[in-house]
């Protein structure tokens, strides 16, 4: 999830675990650790972009990583607020473990998921909320802020805070239910329609969860399609996307290729432009509400040497105009 949802996250975790005991110290406390996961982006500065990628949310969002953090931040937190006798390493160890342990388990409800039981090669992608959701986030953050305001011996801090926790989870339970909802119905229009298919990978579209996309893979390709709970129209799949996989296969035994396919979980397509192959991720969707548009949200540029040997080169595609982009966003939601 973006940085704000996280740190208010953070923030309403630590405040439930020693509000009131230290106040808005838990709350701070709490903001910062709730983006530490988060930190594993400078692996960019060390790394390939490739490799920092795979990398992405691995380690640093696992239960291994909570467990070894915590006792590190909490006794640099104990040794900060030694006057605080009342506190003791135990409760600081504990608010940093729930804080660090709840991130990962929030963006394992996202599209990339995180390898929270690493160093297991397992990754948890539910795929019920975007990245981005002020539906979320803002109930979440207002609950908090008015927690944040009143004293920590008030008793109405603590539930305040706990509401903000209860909406939050709720609203992602009813995620999960609205997935459920447009697997069925996307299941069923891909049979009313007659369409083969091998697997179905469902995800909301940005800054919602009523309007949802899914990804068909077929024998040769792919399909898309959209589906918003507020729709009364038959689902309009997308013509097939070819997969072109056989484009690869010189290539299948070179690392960064290796990465590629990893890092897409498998759904991917090649196409062959002006003499080079573009590697197309197509787990995060299409630019724009367009499902025959071949256009995905982003693509690896192979270039390949004299010798054969490939690099890859991450690239999207321009927006030229995101307030139209927006706009039929908006359009679709309200249904067809």
């Amino acid at each position: 999830m973006d940085s704000l949802t996280q740190i208010v996250l953070g923030a309403s975790v630590g405040e439930a675990v020693l509000g009131k005991k230290v106040g808005n110290k838990a709350i701070l406390w709490g903001a910062i650790a709730g983006t530490i996961p988060d930190l594993d982006v400078i692996l960019r500065s060390f790394i390939d972009e490739i490799s920092a990628t795979q990398m992405h949310r691995g380690f640093s969002h696992s239960i291994v990583f909570a467990v070894l953090i915590a006792p590190l931040l909490g006794w640099i937190a104990k040794k900060i607020h030694f006057k605080l006798k009342d506190v003791s390493f135990k409760d600081w160890t504990k608010l940093f473990f729930w804080t660090t342990v709840t991130h990962p388990l929030l963006d394992a409800h996202t599209t990339w998921g995180t390898q929270f039981f690493w160093p297991f090669n397992y990754r948890l992608a539910y795929q019920n909320i975007f990245v981005v959701d002020p539906f979320y986030t803002l109930p979440f953050l207002g609950f908090l802020i008015i927690a944040m305001s009143l004293k920590k011996e008030n008793p109405r801090r603590s539930k305040f805070n706990n509401i903000g926790l209860s909406v939050s989870s709720t609203y992602l339970i009813l995620t999960l239910i609205f997935k459920w909802v447009s697997f069925q119905k996307f299941e069923e229009g891909l049979e009313n329609q007659e369409i083969e298919y091998v697997e179905m990978d469902t995800k909301p579209s940005p800054l919602n969860a009523i309007l949802w996309s899914s990804l068909i893979e077929t024998d040769k390709g792919y399909r898309t399609a959209y589906y918003s709970l507020f729709d009364k129209q038959e689902i309009t799949y997308s013509k097939e996307f070819l997969k072109n996989h056989h484009l690869l296969e010189p290539y299948l035994d070179q690392k960064v290729i290796k990465q590629l396919i990893d890092i897409s979980a498998g759904w991917y397509r090649i196409e062959e432009k002006n003499g080079k192959l573009l590697f197309w991720d197509l787990r995060f969707g299409q630019m724009g509400m367009d499902v025959n548009n071949a256009s995905f949200l982003w693509y690896y540029e192979l270039n390949i040497d004299e010798t054969g040997n490939v690099k890859a080169v991450k690239r999207q595609p321009e927006i030229k105009n995101f307030k139209m982009v927006f706009k039929e966003l908006f359009n679709r939601i309200k249904g067809n």
